[in-house]
């Protein structure tokens, strides 16, 4: 029998590394040492402290398992297992694997265990100086350096395949929590709020099957491809104003969709523009099959419309905005997105903080100031609202 121990478990840095390194014994007493991967020290515990419960629950071989699959092995397992569809979208895994084809590069020869977050870290700022190849029959030509948001892309992707890992206990942590993207990548994760002035000057230069799409995403907050573009006639009920989405990115995607006034126009004009297909949005070359993209109209609506380009996944974000800032609570907007959690309002406050920008420019700096019009302490009999007299 081990001779007990004062304490626990600890923990060490080794000569010239900033990581830190764990030492624990199991549940057979024997010593064992192990890098947390990351350079916090709290975060060091946290790791420690979820080691020493898995020995305690006897979950530690997975863990231990972990450090017997390579990092080749285990993106073999995930791109089949949790990238393709139905558990992801077909465009989903599809960038999943490019971004993978990069990351093997780096990582293929690596077990899942020891990679950390200085490992981590090293491949981004490497990809960040490296220029795009597109190969020729003359050999390789060289472009202009590769964007950040493309290595943002495969850093996102990584963190995925790791976040998995940790959930099947084969990795104590995620590395990638220990990296900080180094430089500022801009447009991410900011939807663009599209007020409705915006909507509709968009809406006057679109063919008519994309006003009916922006006009039912802002009203019900569907998924533009996964949701809206599959759906087919016989999921909709006019008569009890309802659409059922039997097929989501989420379980609670899955559900009977209310709908608007303004919803329930688009879907008729929509259903008179579909003829014979099964379809709603009916792809152009076989009716058949349903529409597999809206980018190139869209885009080409923001153009001749004059409004700078924003993803057209935006409308999604314009609902929840909407209901937001109409008073409806978080909680409630969540369930009416299908959303798994409130977490998706983190990104939904950057649009908030914009419509208060928006408000704020409307401040009338020259109020009770003398001149025509000045006399606040009037009520005012044209409509707007009084203003009183400080």
């Amino acid at each position: 029998m081990a001779r007990p121990i004062k304490h626990d478990g600890g923990l060490y840095r080794r000569p010239e590394s900033k990581i830190w390194w764990m030492q624990y014994r199991d549940r057979t007493g024997e010593r064992q040492r192990e890098s947390t991967g990351t350079e916090d020290w709290d975060e060091a515990q946290r790791i420690l402290r979820e080691r020493l419960q898995a020995r305690d629950n006897n979950t530690l071989p997975s863990l231990r398992r972990g450090r017997e699959i390579s990092f080749a092995d285990w993106v073999d397992f995930f791109l089949e297992n949790f990238s393709k569809p139905p558990f992801r979208a077909e465009k989903t895994h599809e960038a999943n694997e490019r971004a993978v084809k990069h990351l093997r590069v780096a990582f293929d020869k690596c077990r899942l265990a020891d990679m950390t977050a200085d490992d981590v870290d090293a491949y981004v700022r490497g990809r960040l100086k490296q220029r795009v190849q597109v190969k020729a029959k003359d050999g390789v030509i060289h472009k202009g350096q590769i964007k950040a948001t493309t290595v943002h892309q495969e850093f996102r992707v990584l963190r995925r395949i790791l976040n998995v890992a940790v959930r099947k206990r084969f990795l104590a942590a995620n590395p990638c929590s220990g990296v900080e993207f180094p430089m500022r990548v801009d447009g991410l994760f900011r939807p663009h709020y599209m007020n409705w002035s915006e909507q509709k000057k968009i809406e006057s230069k679109a063919p008519e099957y994309l006003k009916n799409v922006i006009q039912i995403i802002t009203e019900t907050g569907l998924r533009i491809y996964k949701e809206l573009a599959t759906i087919r006639k016989e999921q909709l009920d006019l008569e009890n104003a309802t659409v059922w989405i039997p097929d989501s990115k989420t379980e609670n995607g899955v559900a009977e969709v209310p709908l608007t006034e303004i919803a329930m126009e688009a879907f008729r004009r929509q259903l008179a523009i579909a003829g014979s297909s099964p379809y709603l949005f009916p792809s152009e070359d076989n009716p058949d099959t349903h529409q597999k993209s809206f980018k190139s109209a869209w885009r080409a609506t923001l153009r001749r419309a004059g409004v700078a380009y924003f993803r057209i996944y935006d409308l999604r974000s314009t609902y929840a905005t909407r209901l937001s800032a109409g008073g409806v609570a978080d909680e409630f907007v969540t369930q009416l997105l299908r959303q798994g959690d409130a977490k998706v309002f983190k990104k939904y406050s950057q649009m908030k903080l914009q419509m208060k920008r928006e408000a704020l420019q409307k401040l009338n700096r020259n109020a009770n100031e003398g001149g025509k019009g000045s006399d606040t302490g009037r009520p005012n009999h044209k409509g707007s609202d009084t203003v009183l007299t400080q």
